[in-house]
């Protein structure tokens, strides 16, 4: 039976990016499907989406009424896809900063492993269109964990994923909390200490051109906080 795959996309905001990448992925590939997860975005995102779910049975929506953040938005979609039979499960911007392109070879790198990231920073620093100082933190940001924690990966604070279902299904979804770049290296950490296979996969990450971007201090500190509270938890056995 052919594997069933999900690319979950959070908005807020997005329409003119959204209106891009759906068909682009969905013209490129015909076994992939789309989850939107919209914080309520006051441009018309959630709506424009509803009307196309009303068309193609490979395009999902979740509603949401407020703009409750990015970790959120993928609990709910990781819970969707457990709940409707998916593989492979993908996390993914909408603002073309991930190219639909690679998607190919996400799939192509799970049939080894259990979890692929994309990553920035497997062969040099592969970043276009960053401030110097942006750049900076993000890749200090990833030392920083790698040395607090312990996880063996480059690049633990970038969003572009692919998951097979049965590490989704051994995480308790409802206990993480975390939003942003701390969401990102929770997930990888609790895949990574359950013992599941980790593959970097190299990308070229290019910021957005449409929209605005969603860094801010409160993630940057949640991030630095995080990375302690999992590696005293992992110390305990909690985790």
């Amino acid at each position: 039976m052919q594997s069933k795959s999900i690319v979950i996309i959070p908005t807020y905001n997005e329409l003119e990016n959204i209106r891009k990448i759906i068909p682009d992925i969905l013209g490129r590939y015909e076994d992939v499907d789309i989850l939107i997860v919209d914080d309520n975005s006051p441009d018309g995102t959630g709506i424009y989406i509803e009307q196309l779910s009303n068309e193609s049975d490979r395009i999902k929506l979740i509603k949401r009424s407020s703009k409750m953040g990015l970790g959120t938005a993928y609990i709910q979609g990781f819970k969707f896809a457990l709940q409707n039979g998916y593989d492979f499960v993908f996390e993914m911007d909408a603002d073309y900063s991930h190219d639909p392109k690679e998607i190919k070879n996400f799939l192509e790198a799970i049939k080894n492993c259990d979890l692929v990231l994309g990553s920035r920073y497997k062969t040099g620093v592969n970043v276009i269109n960053w401030p110097m100082r942006r750049l900076m933190l993000s890749y200090f940001a990833n030392s920083y964990t790698r040395f607090v924690t312990g996880l063996p990966v480059r690049d633990a604070t970038g969003g572009f994923k692919c998951f097979r279902r049965k590490v989704l299904e051994a995480i308790d979804l409802d206990s993480v909390k975390s939003n942003g770049y701390a969401f990102q290296i929770e997930m990888t950490f609790k895949a990574f200490k359950k013992g599941f296979k980790i593959e970097e996969i190299p990308i070229i990450f290019i910021d957005r051109f449409q929209g605005t971007s969603k860094m801010s201090k409160k993630i940057v500190r949640e991030a630095v906080f995080m990375v302690w509270k999992l590696r005293i938890r992992s110390t305990l056995g909690i985790l």
